[in-house]
């Protein structure tokens, strides 16, 4: 973690955490609050968090980018590239869906941060890598659209995070949103596309 440049000391380090985690919980319950109300949850003086950070924004935008650093950490820590591809597809999802939980706000902005950015095209490359992986493996169909079966994925991960946000197990909701992708809900066999009348 660095501010402005530079290396922080360990001891300020811990404190720029613990902003950032207090402004998580507090501007998830309501995200209008203060740079104040914000000071207090993290247990810190207000002159403490306006020395770390400039403007209430400063402060968000840095929530966003730790947030965005988390994620990229979360799906790197599953080996996609080397791991076999199921394990590292449960694994990432796992991993990905306790950092969504955890920063559900910082999360839900939309980025326009060039470093955020970056790194959520890092991600997107690093699952189209993935589930390039999981097609020759045969956990997808040979003919499987990748780009459809990667949104398809990121919405799962969504819709099971809004789970989790209410109290859900990230290893079992990772476990849904796998076996959802590959298998799908449906009882019928698969290869039906083009044989399904309206």
């Amino acid at each position: 973690m660095e501010q402005q440049g530079r290396p922080l000391r360990a001891d300020a380090q811990r404190t720029v955490r613990a902003i950032l985690e207090a402004a998580e919980r507090t501007l998830s319950k309501n995200p209008a609050a203060s740079m104040e109300e914000i000071a207090e949850a993290a247990g810190v003086a207000r002159t403490t968090v306006h020395r770390r950070f400039a403007s209430r924004d400063a402060l968000v935008d840095a929530m966003t980018r730790w947030a965005a650093q988390q994620f990229h950490a979360a799906v790197l820590a599953a080996r996609p590239d080397s791991t076999p591809p199921l394990v590292a597809l449960y694994q990432a999802t796992a991993n990905v869906l306790r950092v969504k939980i955890g920063w559900e706000f910082a999360m839900s902005r939309s980025a326009s941060d060039p470093d955020v950015e970056r790194i959520h095209a890092e991600v997107r490359e690093v699952c189209a890598r993935l589930l390039n992986r999981a097609r020759g493996a045969g956990l997808l169909r040979a003919d499987a659209d990748l780009e459809w079966a990667r949104r398809s994925y990121y919405a799962l991960i969504h819709e099971a995070m809004r789970d989790g946000s209410e109290g859900g197990d990230a290893d079992a909701l990772a476990t849904l949103v796998v076996d959802t992708l590959l298998h799908g809900v449906g009882a019928g066999p698969s290869g039906l596309t083009g044989t399904v009348s309206p």
